[in-house]
C-alpha cells in the first residue's frame, strides 16, 4: 500500500467517527468539487469547504464516511469508494434506504491534499479516474 493510500486512510479515520473537523491534511488552498448529486458545487479554501460541510452536515444526523475500498490512480491521485450513514433530519429518512454510494478523489501534493472530487454515481468516478468496471 502507498504512502498517499495510507495518508488518506488517516483522513477516512476521522470521517468514519462523524469527524469532520480536522484539516492539517489539506492544503491552504484545497479545491472541492462534488460533481453530481443532489448539491453539485465547488468550494476553493478551508474555510469556504468547512462552511460548505457545516451547511450539509446541518441536514443531517449521525452522519459518517465509510470506507469500502482504496485504489492508488497514480503518483498522486487516490479513490476511495464509500458509503454514507447517517438519517435525514426532516424526512427521518436512513441513507441506506437512498442507497448512498460515493466515491471521492484525492489529488496529493507535497504531503497535503490539494484537490478532492466526490461522485455520487461511483460508475463515472472509476471511468475518469481511469478504472474499468
Amino acid at each position: 500500500m502507498s504512502e498517499n493510500v495510507d495518508f488518506v486512510r488517516s483522513i477516512y479515520a476521522d470521517w468514519e467517527r462523524g469527524d469532520f473537523s480536522k484539516d492539517a491534511w489539506a492544503a491552504p488552498g484545497i479545491e472541492f468539487e462534488r460533481v453530481d448529486g443532489p448539491a453539485p458545487g465547488r468550494w476553493r479554501g478551508k474555510e469556504e469547504i468547512a462552511a460548505g460541510i457545516r451547511e450539509m452536515l446541518s441536514a443531517w444526523e449521525g452522519f459518517r464516511v465509510i470506507a469500502d475500498e482504496y485504489r492508488e490512480v497514480d503518483d498522486e491521485r487516490v479513490l476511495v469508494l464509500s458509503h454514507v450513514i447517517g438519517r435525514g433530519k426532516r424526512s427521518q429518512m436512513d441513507s441506506t434506504q437512498l442507497g448512498a454510494t460515493a466515491a471521492n478523489v484525492f489529488q496529493i501534493e507535497r504531503g497535503k491534499v490539494t484537490r478532492v472530487v466526490t461522485y455520487y454515481d461511483r460508475d463515472r468516478a472509476l471511468a475518469e479516474s481511469g478504472f474499468e468496471e
